[in-house]
Parts: C-alpha cells; structure tokens; sequence
C-alpha cells in the first residue's frame, strides 16, 4: 500500500516505514503528526484518485528531527557594472517517519 501526499508545496510517494525530508513543519521531535491532504491511494483493492484529495484518508507520521540542509551559494553580478554579491542559503528540514496509511 502507498500514497501520494502533499506538504510545503511539494507531493511524495510514501509507504509506512519509509522516512523522508520534507520542508519544514512546526512540532516537537517524537510528536505525531497527520497528513490529510492525500492525493491518492493505492492498495490490492485497487487505487482510489482524489479530486484534488481522497475524502477521509490521511497518513500518519512521527517527526524525527528538524534541522537545516547544506550551505548553497548564491553568486549574482551586473555585468559591466562592477556590482556583485555572494550570499548562502540553508533551506529548513523536517524528517518524519511513516507510520500507516489511513484509507
């Protein structure tokens, strides 16, 4: 069984057990969370598309940890002007471990 769920704007095939980064969510290391916006649910009964979400099904999930990705650097210059700046990005973090999938 695995769904399709949408958090941070983003979508992600998951399966309980799987663990993944997702952007970041606000909550304590080892609290539960609930994912309800679930596009769509596949099982051996067949597979249930939501228009936009499948009514009634959620995911649930407990965050392991929060924290920040590696540094990326972000050059930008003006060519011929002689204006140029260097500046870093850490994107925020979540990872959740996938409990059960809730049709």
């Amino acid at each position: 069984m695995f769904a399709i769920i949408e958090t941070g704007g983003k979508q992600y095939r998951v399966q309980a057990g799987d663990v993944i980064f997702i952007e970041k969510i606000e909550g304590e290391a080892q609290s539960a969370v609930t994912f309800d916006k679930v596009a769509l649910v596949a099982d051996d009964n067949g597979t249930k598309v939501g228009a936009p979400y499948v009514e009634g099904a959620t995911v649930s999930a407990t965050l392991l940890k929060t924290g920040k990705g590696k540094k990326i650097t972000v050059w930008t210059y003006r060519p011929k002007k002689g204006s140029q700046r260097k500046m870093g990005h850490r994107q925020l973090y979540s990872q959740v471990r996938i409990d059960a999938i809730n049709a």
